[in-house]
């Protein structure tokens, strides 16, 4: 763990002890994620390639002999609680993600423990970084904990995504929670998003992950997001598959002619991006890291050209990082409409990189970008204090 990991772990255990007078039982956390390619594969059965980074969600608490969860937030400095035999929404408030989590874990389990916890996090919030997966991770790993209930990553990332699905009512993909359950140290994950089949690979040694955020936010863009699915959807009726995961690259270059074109442009992003997306992994496990980066500059014209998801700040920071000589490759990261690049990078360059083209980005286009040099961390984990169920 990096020393800014361990300063919040260290927050959250101090909080505990200022809120309650004692120590916690235990300390529980789970990561963000950065995806280093396979855009808007997800919900076309494909795949993607996210890595979990050394920013997280930390929960310390001690277990309760009743149904109360009680939790303080440092981030947001509110006190909040709830009754396990009583769940009821409370909309988009930060309490309603443990909420999800405790409502489908109980339709697993008879013996859901309550508990007082205090919550700190430095996943940046609203920056695409998954900072709602890391908390419902962090929810299910600490609950899964002090009630003795087994830790299966896999089944763990459902129930999260089931929390966002069915209670918090956002639709998203397995991605976010899966690599938030299922991350290993120095590794990306390979998701097949159709079986949910994963696949461990290493990063690059000598390499740096440098996430660039925008410090633009997507806003309203539900309406884009929408016609982008349904155009997927109907490239996949024209092909006869059930999604374009079930379309390779020769098949799509054979038929496209007959295509209208934005269909046409969308499909082949999504076909291409799955093919650059198992390249990658294969390429991962060479050490190839200059293929890599070639994949992931390919991705972001893709997704600018065909996909046209990215947008001008979103191409500025990319084109900079681009043209530094310590960067293998950079692409935008996330739905689009802004918040986030990612970039790869040489870790000896990494510090020089990150100033030059945030200083480079803040010239061109008035925006102070946030930028976080990341490397590839574990899911979620238990650090306990006094002995608590494993």
């Amino acid at each position: 763990m990096t020393d800014t990991v361990l300063d919040v772990a260290a927050r959250a255990t101090a909080g505990f002890r200022a809120q309650y007078g004692t120590e916690p039982a235990g300390v529980w956390a789970a990561p963000g994620r950065i995806n280093l390619i396979g855009e808007h594969t997800d919900y076309n059965d494909g795949f993607v390639l996210p890595m979990a980074i050394d920013r997280a969600a930390w929960i310390a608490l001690r277990p309760r002999d009743d149904s109360k969860v009680a939790i303080h937030s440092l981030d947001f400095g509110e006190d909040r609680e709830f009754d396990l035999d009583h769940l009821a929404s409370t909309g988009n408030e930060w309490i309603n993600y443990v909420q999800g989590v405790a409502w489908v874990l109980q339709k697993k389990t008879r013996g859901l423990k309550g508990w007082d916890g205090v919550t700190a996090g430095d996943v940046p919030i609203g920056a695409g970084l998954s900072s709602s997966a890391a908390f419902e991770l962090a929810s299910a790993r600490a609950f899964a904990s002090i009630s003795g209930m087994p830790w299966d990553p896999r089944e763990m990332a459902l129930a999260a995504q089931r929390a966002e699905n069915d209670w918090i009512g956002v639709r998203c993909g397995i991605m976010d929670q899966m690599i938030s359950a299922a991350g290993e140290e120095g590794h990306a994950l390979l998701i097949d998003c159709r079986s949910l089949e994963t696949r461990s690979v290493p990063m690059p040694p000598g390499s740096a992950v440098v996430i660039l955020d925008t410090a633009t936010r997507r806003g309203l863009v539900d309406s884009a997001y929408n016609d982008r699915r349904l155009h997927c959807e109907e490239a996949a009726d024209f092909f006869g598959v059930e999604a374009l995961r079930d379309v390779d690259v020769e098949r799509f270059e054979r038929l496209a002619p007959r295509m209208e074109n934005v269909m046409r442009r969308r499909a082949r992003h999504v076909i291409t991006e799955n093919a650059r997306t198992l390249q990658a992994a294969d390429a991962l496990e060479r050490g190839d890291a200059e293929t890599v980066g070639r994949l992931m500059n390919e991705s972001h014209a893709s997704l600018r050209d065909d996909f046209e998801v990215s947008r001008k700040e979103l191409d500025e920071i990319v084109e900079l990082a681009q043209g530094h000589g310590a960067c293998r490759g950079a692409r935008m990261t996330g739905a689009g409409f802004g918040g986030c690049a990612v970039a790869l990078v040489d870790g000896e360059g990494a510090d020089d990189f990150a100033r030059t083209v945030a200083e480079a980005y803040q010239s061109a286009t008035g925006l102070e970008p946030r930028v976080y040099v990341c490397s590839a961390s574990a899911g979620a984990s238990i650090e306990s204090t006094t002995p608590v169920p494993a």
